[in-house]
């Protein structure tokens, strides 16, 4: 597998979107060396800010391969993931990551996520956004309701 071919990829993209308007990520999905998916940070263009380029990806790439889960296959990104895109990455099974610049990198340029990191860590009380239990009693009924199905389809 020629893991340079595909981190370029990832990396012209990046470049390529940034002169069409988007932000300066991109991402490509391979398993067994055939391509399966690519994406582009396009948070700004859509409105969306969960437009990053990992999660574009691996939306066309479940899309295309009929399954939620992505196991065997690597992903090439032109940027060290953020928490968001590497909490996807782990839902989607993905094996292996490859990434290009790093979070420190992104932090030079103002996208840095160490905020993130730093409130996940935080008690929810001393947290930026407030965040309150409430009605959990009534919420519980789902997950008993998903407990007791007998044809749910295990993620």
């Amino acid at each position: 597998m020629d893991k340079s071919r595909w981190m370029r990829r990832a990396i012209d993209l990046s470049i390529e979107n940034v002169k069409n308007g988007g932000g300066p990520f991109g991402a490509v999905i391979v398993r067994d060396d055939e391509l399966i998916a690519e994406g582009v940070n396009r948070v700004t263009a859509n409105n969306d800010p969960t437009a990053h380029a990992e999660v574009s990806a691996i939306r066309a790439a479940c899309q295309k391969v009929g399954n939620f889960k992505l196991e065997g296959c690597t992903i090439y990104t032109s940027c060290e993931p953020c928490p968001m895109c590497l909490s996807a990455i782990y839902w989607a099974g993905i094996s292996r990551i490859y990434y290009g610049n790093t979070k420190q990198d992104a932090e030079h340029i103002h996208f840095g996520d160490k905020f993130i990191y730093d409130e996940i860590a935080k008690p929810y009380d001393k947290r930026s956004i407030p965040m309150k239990i409430l009605m959990r009693d009534e919420a519980l009924e789902a997950f008993k309701a998903w407990e007791e199905k007998e044809d749910k389809v295990e993620y």
